[in-house]
């Protein structure tokens, strides 16, 4: 362990740093597909729901579907289980919880695996280290008074893995807070505007008002 350069240190810890930077890659890989389905989830969910409760309004319950089935957003997915729906609104609203749950599933996928990555990559990193000193102190018994320089030397190698380490998991950590919140902020968000739809029936069924299909789909 004389070689003092980077090259050299990578040298040294390379079983523990190629299994960082596999984490790494899957982490920064994972991220990004999760980052990309979330910005095709924006959307003004109570302006959605209030210009559907419109269409219902002026076109019928075929006419609102039709939209809800064009657009492929939580919001739509989650309206379109409560027009699906002809209970009361004890079911409508089984059938919201039902679809954002479906949708939060979709969008989780791969994020528990990110806050695995945060997790455990400072201790593989901590793993590295420790077997890099072993060694250190090894060459240092075989050297028979190396010295400080040797000791400085192997420790900086090993210590790299634990830097590689904290350099995957701050990221990682970064990347699994921001997809959880993001989620959940879409899943409430999602359901107090589909609520104001299950709102809106009840309150239709409770003034005994006629359905609204429009007769484009047979009503089951």
């Amino acid at each position: 362990m004389n070689d003092f350069s980077l090259a050299g240190m990578i040298k040294q810890g390379w079983p523990v740093l190629s299994i960082l930077l596999i984490m790494s890659i899957f982490s920064m890989a994972t991220f990004v597909d999760r980052w990309r389905s979330l910005r095709r989830t924006r959307c003004d969910a109570r302006q959605f729901v209030r210009y559907l409760i419109r269409v219902i309004n002026e076109r019928g319950l075929d006419a609102a579907v039709e939209y809800c089935e064009k657009h492929q957003k939580p919001v739509a997915a989650a309206a379109l289980a409560v027009l699906e729906q002809n209970g009361d609104a004890a079911a409508r609203e089984r059938a919201l919880e039902h679809a954002i749950e479906a949708e939060v599933h979709q969008l989780e996928a791969g994020v528990a695996a990110l806050g695995t990555i945060a997790s455990i990559a400072p201790f593989v990193g901590l793993l590295g280290t420790v077997i890099g000193i072993i060694k250190a102190f090894g060459n240092i018994a075989v050297s028979s008074g190396g010295g400080a320089e040797v000791v400085s030397a192997g420790i900086a190698e090993a210590l790299v893995t634990t830097a590689c380490g904290l350099l995957v998991a701050i990221p990682s950590v970064v990347a699994y807070n921001y997809c959880v919140h993001k989620i959940k902020f879409l899943a409430r968000e999602t359901e107090l505007a589909v609520y104001d739809l299950v709102a809106w029936f009840a309150n239709r069924q409770a003034q005994n008002e006629p359905p609204v299909w429009s007769g484009i789909r047979s009503t089951p």
